[in-house]
């Protein structure tokens, strides 16, 4: 059991307001699809997934294993994965995963196995490039990948999905703009082979807010069910959906001239009283932080972040705070907080989120 005292608390009801915010923007028959991969941007997918399972219509996940931790954990909605590996097709199909098919080398593979096996008539979506030029069938591929699944009973095609390249980035509209007639044409062309009509879906988070017109069968919703729009006008509509909190081990007055952590890099200047924090650069937090350029909050208050950030821990001045050992330490509770350390760091909210290591505990309040 982790009794880690450093806690990453998921807040339900926020989840749920920014799930409804989304969907207030959506036509009436639009599904929805909620990505937990990587632990559910650094929360927990299994937790995540379990409290909107009746919520929305499908999940979506990186690897065969995040969707199979779904499974173990009785959650029976659609699982689509987005990254599938042919090493893994025993794992998707034993989870009743659903597999996005992004070359003719897995498509392949998987027409062979799916016959080997038996399947009929197993769930499929077919990833199209549209220029992202990251993963995904080309439209001139179309009549070679259709040929195939055409004569096979084996499979059938649940969705087409594409994925556009800066959403977010109202400079890039004509960009995303001619992704989207693009993948109009790939549906058509596609769907020209076929005796029925599958689900399509291209629009992430950004998507569903610039290009609503977009909204095909289903949308992907991912950042912006823990709490972060494309813009912070966007952001400010929702609510932070991560907070991470720790507890002071210890308290000790430094002396004028003595130092503090690794290399000395803290010079007290004046007695000062230092706070150590079980929390460190293996549990996510960069060592950009370190040395007063990130903080904590106390009792309501910044704490700068003295010396370097080590490993497990970080030490922070408290010397105008009345706190004692014990004390709740937040070192982040609100998106202004998470978008500050963010930019300290050099990085996006995206990755301040995943890379909360797994040993922190996790936490869902609802």
């Amino acid at each position: 059991m982790n009794n880690h005292v450093t806690v990453l608390e998921i807040d339900g009801k926020a989840l749920e307001h920014n799930l409804h915010y989304f969907k207030n923007r959506l036509h009436q028959k639009t599904k929805v699809l909620a990505v937990v991969k990587a632990f559910g941007y650094g929360s927990d997918g299994v937790q995540v997934a379990s409290f909107l399972s009746d919520k929305v219509n499908y999940f979506a996940v990186a690897y065969a294993h995040e969707g199979e931790a779904l499974r173990v954990a009785e959650i029976a909605t659609p699982i689509l994965v987005l990254h599938p590996q042919i090493q893994n097709f025993d794992q998707i199909v034993f989870n009743q995963l659903e597999p996005s098919i992004y070359n003719l080398k897995t498509l392949t593979a998987f027409l062979a196995y799916a016959k080997d096996k038996e399947l009929i008539a197993y769930p499929i979506h077919l990833k199209f490039n549209t220029g992202l030029n990251r993963l995904g069938i080309s439209k001139e591929e179309i009549r070679s990948v259709m040929g195939s699944i055409r004569k096979s009973k084996h499979v059938k095609i649940k969705s087409i999905l594409s994925h556009l390249a800066a959403s977010e980035d109202l400079n890039e509209q004509d960009f995303s703009l001619y992704q989207i007639g693009n993948f109009k044409q790939i549906i058509h062309e596609v769907c020209g082979y076929l005796n029925y009509t599958p689900m399509a879906h291209i629009l992430n988070t950004s998507g569903v807010i610039n290009y609503p017109e977009a909204q095909f069968d289903m949308v992907r919703i991912g950042i912006g069910l823990y709490g972060f729009g494309n813009d912070k006008t966007e952001t400010s509509h929702l609510k932070n959906t991560h907070i991470l909190k720790s507890t002071i081990s210890q308290t000790h007055v430094v002396k004028k001239g003595e130092t503090v952590g690794y290399n000395r890099a803290f010079l007290a200047k004046k007695n000062t009283k230092i706070a150590t924090i079980p929390i460190g650069h293996a549990d996510g937090l960069s060592r950009k932080l370190g040395n007063g350029n990130g903080s904590v909050t106390i009792l309501n208050q910044k704490a700068l972040i003295v010396g370097n950030v080590c490993m497990d821990m970080i030490m922070v001045d408290v010397t105008d705070i009345n706190c004692k050992e014990g004390d709740d330490v937040f070192i982040f509770k609100t998106q202004e907080d998470i978008l500050t350390i963010s930019s300290v760091s050099e990085t996006i909210s995206y990755e301040i989120l995943t890379m909360i290591s797994q040993r922190i505990k996790r936490l869902l309040k609802s």
